[in-house]
């Protein structure tokens, strides 16, 4: 398995010093250990679509650029112009994997019922932005979310059975997992066959704190209550030979320490 960690929250600082800020990433993740990163498809934009400039910088660092993002929007069609520019960039990152995230809402209730219509629409366009990804060479992951239409297991369920295999695959994240109310290695056991790629955060299991956004919870791993060593013997179980990507939105202290804390427990307790 390749350990990777994802870069945006280095890049959401500054307005107009992304580039150095996208190098710093690369050069703290790089000085801990790992392998490869991910980012958000924004990345096009602060580099003004220049791949060679990213793609240099990725070997001056020695780092694989494992997955871009594409963002769902309200717009279908303009979703699928942008994964059409966005499986280009990527082919000339060297990149393999497109996560899909449906639109997510910020206003209240975080809890909203389930929306067959939403869940069957965006499976309908992934199946679409994952036959182009094959096409390609390249893997689409759907990444279930906490406040999007595909977040807790009826929803993911419903997407599942409206996705070809063949063609979507799932991007199961541990701390999303946690929070839509589902145990992790279960979960893990049971889309074990539909795993594409799979991102780690630990989640402090007090619920008192931040109730009112519940993502504000995520914590280094360790540092929570997440069962990752179940969930890595279901993975090695069932041959996954892919990305393990470390993502943190908000670090206790710098985004440094956190992915340090985080790396330090993949080589000590998980032997990676």
């Amino acid at each position: 398995m390749k350990v990777a960690y994802t870069g945006w929250t280095w890049l959401v600082n500054h307005k107009d010093n992304h580039k150095w800020e996208f190098e710093q990433f690369l050069k703290e993740v790089a000085d801990l250990g790992y392998e490869a990163v991910e980012n958000f498809a924004f990345i096009k934009k602060y580099f003004d679509g220049d791949a060679a400039a990213i793609k240099e910088l990725l070997d001056k660092y020695s780092l694989e650029m494992a997955n871009l993002y594409l963002h769902y929007s309200d717009d279908p069609e303009k979703d699928y112009e942008n994964a059409v520019e966005y499986v280009d960039f990527m082919k000339q990152l060297g990149a393999t994997y497109l996560n899909l995230q449906a639109v997510m809402w910020h206003d209240p209730p975080n809890d909203r019922p389930l929306d067959e219509k939403a869940v069957k629409g965006y499976a309908e366009l992934s199946n679409k932005i994952g036959k182009l990804c094959k096409e390609n060479g390249l893997v689409a992951c759907f990444h279930p979310h906490a406040n999007t239409a595909i977040f807790r297991e009826e929803e993911i369920d419903l997407f599942l059975a409206n996705t070809d295999p063949a063609l979507v695959t799932l991007c199961l994240d541990t701390a999303h997992t946690d929070i839509a109310g589902m145990d992790n290695v279960q979960a893990f056991e049971k889309y074990a066959d539909r795993i594409g790629y799979v991102h780690f955060k630990d989640v402090d299991p007090d619920e008192t704190v931040s109730p009112e956004w519940p993502m504000a919870r995520f914590m280094p791993l360790g540092q929570g209550t997440i069962d990752f060593k179940g969930i890595f013997k279901v993975l090695k179980k069932h041959g996954y030979d892919g990305v393990i990507c470390v993502e943190l939105d908000k670090p206790p202290i710098c985004n440094y320490k956190a992915a340090m804390d985080s790396r330090n427990y993949i080589h000590n307790v998980l032997g990676l």
